[in-house]
């Protein structure tokens, strides 16, 4: 049984939070007609047996109520009908789900229209074996309740509203043309028609009271399926670069990511002499050596709450302040840098990857972050002159032969300062007229 619907023929990913609604309850519909449909014909074949064990256990009982009216044979052909009725659903209306979203919602409309006619067959056929007045308010009458509820499984407040309207009409005017009929006995208030147009208005507020249930359950589901989508486009933004731990912070406080200035804290990493460790290396010994290393200084930037935003082929930018800062970006990239350089040296001296030196800069200072990119492809970004600086920081490590190397911005931030290895006062950069002040932490 393929539970599976596709209202459209949007193949492309979408984000936008109403089709994924869509989306999410249009997988769910045939789902939820195949319960319906089960539901109906369960129903429909044990009615006939109830009343079988009835005759069966207690007959005089049911002589006594029916007497000698074949009220069996009536209630085997009418739920005979629904059964071939439900079997037609089965081969028509099913079959439309993949035709278009019109074609199928037409179809159901029409197939909760019919469905809710049964009862009123079935009283109908019931007047041939007992008066019409014990037809109206019969078991019969009460089957349109069962198919009012089961119109909540459309997941659409409008086929609720149908189904009390559809019930209430036909029970009514069922009503106003039997008790016309000729032959009816007298039932005291049984046989006024304000009785029953009392109990088609009831119908029909049943109706209504399903559709308002179902509208707020559907409202519930529509705001549990947008957070989803919402999860999937921080996830989808931010990719396997963040940590969980952040992704779940931009989902808590539903940070903006179409751009906004902050200050944030810069860290340029490059892996010193790689071109020429390459040139002697085939392709796969080049990646597994990058993998081991990336994949331990992933892990130190992600507990420190930052962020690796580039991969530079031999390097990497990695943000702290960004998406959120939790007020020691400075410090965490400085801790992060520190640990990334010990590990290195560990990993070193015990063999584990090849002799291998970095080059770290970390600079300080305002920037624009967001998503930068068409609909068909975004790149969470940082922009502004703190991204330049902290790159020729990093480049300065060749000159100074240092491992880590930070502003003076940075090293004012720090709370807790390292011991510095060296001070590099007056120090001209690349590209910039103003002289910085370096920090040399390895």
């Amino acid at each position: 049984m393929n539970s599976n619907i596709s209202t459209g023929n949007n193949s492309e990913p979408v984000n936008d939070p109403q089709t994924v609604v869509d989306q999410a309850f249009g997988d769910e519909l045939l789902a939820t007609e195949w319960l319906r449909w089960w539901a109906l014909v369960g129903l429909f074949t044990l009615i006939p047996i109830v009343f079988v064990v009835f005759k069966l256990v207690v007959p005089a009982t049911f002589s006594r109520i029916f007497g000698d009216a074949p009220v069996l044979m009536s209630i085997t052909v009418v739920c005979g009908l629904g059964i071939a009725y439900e079997l037609g659903v089965r081969w028509i209306l099913f079959p439309r789900v993949g035709a278009g979203k019109r074609s199928f919602e037409l179809a159901r409309i029409a197939n909760t229209v019919e469905e809710v006619s049964i009862p009123t067959v079935g009283i109908w056929l019931l007047t041939y074996a007992v008066d019409p007045v014990a037809a109206l308010v019969s078991p019969a009458a009460e089957a349109y309740y069962l198919f009012i509820a089961l119109s909540a499984l459309r997941l659409d407040f409008r086929h609720c509203l149908l189904a009390g309207a559809t019930a209430a009409l036909q029970y009514m005017a069922l009503a106003a043309w039997l008790l016309q009929r000729s032959g009816v006995q007298d039932a005291g208030p049984l046989s006024e028609f304000v009785f029953y147009l009392d109990r088609a208005a009831i119908l029909f507020v049943v109706g209504a009271c399903t559709a308002l249930v179902t509208w707020r359950f559907r409202d519930v589901i529509e705001r549990a399926v947008g957070l989803v989508g919402e999860r999937n486009r921080v996830v989808g933004i931010f990719g396997q670069h963040v940590s969980p731990q952040v992704v779940n912070q931009l989902l808590e406080q539903q940070t903006q990511q179409d751009g906004e200035a902050r200050d944030v804290c810069i860290m340029f990493l490059d892996i010193r002499n790689f071109t020429s460790f390459s040139e002697n290396r085939s392709p796969e010994q080049v990646v597994e050596y990058l993998n081991k290393l990336f994949g331990f200084m992933i892990e130190i930037i992600n507990r420190n709450d930052g962020i690796i935003n580039k991969f530079l082929g031999d390097g990497f930018m990695a943000v702290f302040g960004a998406p959120l800062s939790q007020g020691q970006d400075c410090r965490n990239a400085v801790r992060a840098s520190v640990e990334i350089v010990e590990r290195v040296t560990q990993e070193t001296e015990s063999g584990q990857i090849p002799p291998t030196r970095v080059g770290i800069g970390l600079h300080t200072g305002r920037a624009v972050t967001g998503s930068i990119g068409s609909h068909q492809r975004k790149e969470y970004t940082v922009i502004g002159d703190v991204v330049n600086t902290a790159s020729r920081i990093e480049q300065l490590n060749k000159q100074f032969e240092s491992q880590i190397l930070v502003s003076e911005a940075v090293w004012s931030a720090l709370d807790t300062r390292p011991e510095p290895v060296a001070m590099h006062p007056d120090v001209s950069v690349k590209g910039r007229a103003e002289i910085l002040q370096l920090v040399q932490l390895a």
